[in-house]
């Protein structure tokens, strides 16, 4: 039996985040070269983003059902999604682990594998350690680096 390696794609990502609590509205965006790939019944988006304190490497998953996005580096983080369900996520700080909750509200994706380009469009609640952070929505676009 062979094992055929998972062809990963070069893409350019970009990411927008809006984030609402109460009345105020912040947004952040963010562009960043990496990696697309499908392997089983998921896809992959991985790229890695210069922080202040140091390289954070984050993975996006996206199958079917669920979602969840993990960051390592200077900045630990596991954030799981799934369609109307309260999931347990973590953030690890020097200071300690926070336990954060998501609420996924809407997780839309589309690829054109031919043309190795995407979007995934996750719309969360959130609450660190039980309570409420606000309302991210993640808007993720890629297409393949020419």
């Amino acid at each position: 039996m062979s094992i055929r390696p998972v062809e990963q794609v070069p893409v350019k990502i970009k990411v927008k985040t809006d984030i609402r609590n109460g009345k105020d509205k912040e947004t952040f965006e963010l562009t960043a070269f990496g990696r697309y790939y499908k392997k089983d019944s998921a896809r992959f988006l991985q790229y890695e983003e210069a922080m202040e304190d140091g390289l954070v490497k984050t993975i996006v998953k996206i199958s079917e059902q669920d979602g969840l996005i993990l960051r390592s580096g200077s900045v630990k983080m596991r954030l799981p999604f799934r369609m109307n369900k309260s999931l347990r996520g973590s953030y690890e700080t020097p200071y300690g682990v926070f336990e954060m909750m998501t609420l996924t509200k809407r997780m839309v994706h589309s690829f054109e594998e031919d043309k190795s380009m995407g979007s995934i469009d996750l719309l969360y609640e959130l609450k660190m350690q039980g309570s409420r952070a606000g309302t991210y929505h993640l808007a993720i676009t890629f297409e393949e680096e020419k």
